[in-house]
This record gives structure tokens, C-alpha cells and sequence, in this order.
């Protein structure tokens, strides 16, 4: 381990092999760093936070720090659990979960692996974010978002409270996203509306070209057809061939809980 001396580790925390601690930042208690992970100067780490291997901390970033909830129990520390090879840029905030004083240990503010979290981004409290996520420069999740694997959300955009941004999708910048965003799809303009498939990032994670074809005719049927949501559906298990992404589109939409975007 290597420690900066002007660095304050709290004596309960357990940090891996190979884990750098830089200037002037602060390890609470309970806290876990897995091997490999780096945190740069003058961030926080919350208390109960888990970090896995090959995470890197930036200048100011805060991890797993309390909620930005004014129904947090006082004194209560909520939990964080991230997984391996985030990165978080300056200034990046990640609030633990909400502690409401109901015995509910199973809360948690969830991150996966391999992660990009610009600068000044936020994952708000009680947030489940997939894999290969990227959050862009000031954009903010409110609490209690999901977001799945490989979504990408634009600069300075913002998600509403219990909104999920499906698999793949794109948020342009400066977008305002209020209901659940559709896998595969992209989401952009003011007010924010659906475009269709999101085809670069499609084809950068080698997606067929027929599978592309279909999302197309999903997206026809579901915001160009006149059809109402339940209409839409049907039509969809009627003229799509199954496929992996006609399941995840159906089912999104089905499990949606603000309807789609």
C-alpha cells in the first residue's frame, strides 16, 4: 500500500495489495478497496463502501458518501458496492443508499464494472448503474435510477427518480429523461423524445445488421404506427421474428413502471 502522509484512513477500513491512497484524501470506516485501486487527492470515501479491484479516484471525487435525502436517518451510513476498473473524474459524487430507519439492510447504491463517470457527474442515492456505463460531464442521476449495461447518458443531462435507461441506450446532452428510456434506442432534443436505434454504438458492440433492422421495425411500431402501447406490442410479437432483442424490448416495455419515453 502506499499512503500519503497528509491522507486519513480510518482504523477499521481494509485496504488490498497495491491500493494508493493520494493527498489529503479521506478513508472512512468500514470501507473496502480491492487491489489496484487508486484514490486520487482530496476525495472522500464514504463509510461502507466496497470498491473492487482497479478503480481510480480523481481529484474531489466523493464515493459512497451520505445521500443528498432529507429523510436519511441521522447518524445512519448507508452502503455503496462497486464493482472493478471505474473510473471517476474530478469532482464525481456517488451517494450511498437512503438509511430510513426501517430495518431494510438489502438497500443499496449499486455500480458495476468498467465504468466511466465524467467530470461532475452524480449517482444518486439507492441508483443501480450496469456495466460499461458512461455518464458524460455534469449529468445527474436522481435516486433510485436503474441504469443497464452499456447505456451512455450525455452531458449535463438529468434522469428523473425511478426512471430505467434500457440497455444500449443513448441520452443525448442536455436531456431531460422523466419516463423509462428504451434499450437499444436513442433519446435526445427538448422536450426529449425516442429517434430510433441507437446505430453507432449498435455496430461498435457488433450487433448484425439484420438485428439493427428489426430494432428499426420495433421502433416503427411502437412511436410511428398510431398504435396504442398494447396494440403496439402485439404487433411486434406478430411481425418480428424472436430474437434476444425483441425479448428485451418487450419486456422493458412491459415491466415499465413511468412508461416509456
Amino acid at each position: 500500500m502506499n499512503i500519503h502522509p497528509t491522507a486519513i484512513v480510518h482504523a477499521s477500513a481494509e485496504l488490498a495489495e497495491e491500493v494508493e491512497v493520494q493527498a489529503f484524501s479521506i478513508i472512512e470506516a468500514d470501507v473496502v478497496l480491492g487491489p489496484g485501486t487508486v484514490i486520487g487527492p482530496h476525495c472522500v470515501i464514504g463509510a461502507g463502501t466496497v470498491m473492487g479491484a482497479n478503480n481510480r479516484t480523481f481529484s474531489g471525487a466523493q464515493v459512497g458518501v451520505l445521500p443528498q435525502d432529507l429523510k436519511h436517518k441521522k447518524g445512519a451510513s448507508g452502503r455503496t458496492v462497486i464493482g472493478n476498473g471505474n473510473t471517476f473524474r474530478e469532482f464525481v459524487t456517488i451517494s450511498s443508499s437512503t438509511d430510513y430507519g426501517d430495518g431494510n439492510e438489502n438497500k443499496v447504491t449499486r455500480i458495476g464494472s468498467q465504468c466511466l463517470f465524467m467530470a461532475c457527474s452524480h449517482v444518486g442515492h439507492d441508483c443501480t448503474v450496469g456495466d460499461r456505463v458512461i455518464i458524460a460531464n455534469s449529468a445527474g442521476l436522481a435516486g433510485h435510477v436503474t441504469v443497464q449495461d452499456m447505456a451512455i447518458i450525455g452531458g449535463l443531462s438529468g434522469v428523473h427518480q425511478f426512471c430505467v435507461v434500457g440497455r444500449m441506450a443513448f441520452i443525448g446532452a442536455m436531456s431531460r429523461v422523466t419516463k423509462d428510456a428504451l434499450p437499444y434506442m436513442i433519446l435526445a432534443g427538448y422536450p426529449t423524445l425516442c429517434h430510433g436505434p441507437n446505430t453507432v454504438g449498435l455496430e461498435r458492440n457488433g450487433t448484425s445488421k439484420e438485428a439493427i433492422a428489426r430494432l428499426r421495425k420495433m421502433y416503427r411500431l411502437l412511436y410511428r404506427s398510431h398504435l396504442n402501447t398494447s396494440q403496439a406490442l402485439a404487433a411486434i410479437e406478430e411481425q418480428v421474428p424472436d430474437c434476444e432483442e425483441r425479448q428485451v424490448i418487450l419486456d422493458f416495455v412491459r415491466n415499465s413502471q413511468r412508461g416509456i419515453q
